[in-house]
């Protein structure tokens, strides 16, 4: 698959241009140009293209399935204000991961620590 590979394209632009000091909207309507302008094509001699056509690369990426069944937990919640579910509510009823034995909220799915569908 083609990708348009906008970082390198901004990059290149932007050391070639000084437009440090203008507005940001002047800076994205000129880059726009830019990418629009005819090159020389450097697969065929004689032939022009738009220079966006040589930001592209080819890269193959692997199709994401979602599995609902199965969670595996990144360690990223932990480092945020909730862990686990995010309504603020009190463990009554005592419910516990039967794999690693953390204390859930009533409506957990999986459990936060191991990822044990519950």
């Amino acid at each position: 698959m083609e990708v348009f590979d906008g970082k390198k394209a901004a990059q290149d632009y932007m050391s070639k241009h000084t437009l440090a000091f203008s507005t940001p909207e002047l800076t994205l309507m000129r880059f726009a140009f830019w990418l629009g302008d005819s090159v020389p094509d450097p697969k065929n001699d004689g032939k022009g293209i738009p220079r966006m056509m040589t930001f592209l690369t080819e890269q193959d990426f692997e199709p994401v399935l979602i599995d609902d069944d199965k969670y595996e937990p990144s360690g990223a919640v932990k480092n945020s204000a909730f862990v686990g579910n995010a309504y603020n509510e009190q463990i009554t009823d005592g419910n516990f991961c039967s794999e690693c034995g953390t204390s859930l909220s009533s409506t957990a799915k999986f459990c936060p620590e191991c990822g044990t569908t519950q």
